[in-house]
């Protein structure tokens, strides 16, 4: 799936996970695989928990970790493309639950 920046994104019913110290694991249900996630991308799931539109995510990681606003929307697509082929991830659609 190909994700904009007014996409509205939350983590799928299709996983479970947990944090370990500054990092997430996560268990990808349709496939048995679990997956690492280093302290950016577990602060991007753990914002995942509740509906997000990308362009929050990409403001409330470039603001905390200090990064460029372009560079981080791009490294925020990708980790959500990725996530997403995954299955661990998928848009959220008007009419599920309401946005934050």
């Amino acid at each position: 799936m190909t994700f904009t920046r007014e996409s509205c994104v939350v983590v799928s019913d299709e996983q479970v996970s947990t944090s370990v110290g500054d990092e997430a694991v996560i268990l990808g249900m349709r496939d048995g695989v679990y997956y690492g996630l280093d302290a950016v991308g577990a602060r991007i799931w753990e914002l995942l928990a509740t509906p997000r539109r990308v362009s929050e995510l990409v403001c409330t990681i470039s603001d905390e970790f200090e990064v460029a606003r372009e560079r981080c929307e791009r490294d925020v697509l990708d980790l959500l493309e990725e996530l997403s082929r995954r299955a661990l991830i998928r848009e959220h659609r008007e009419g599920d639950a309401a946005l934050p």
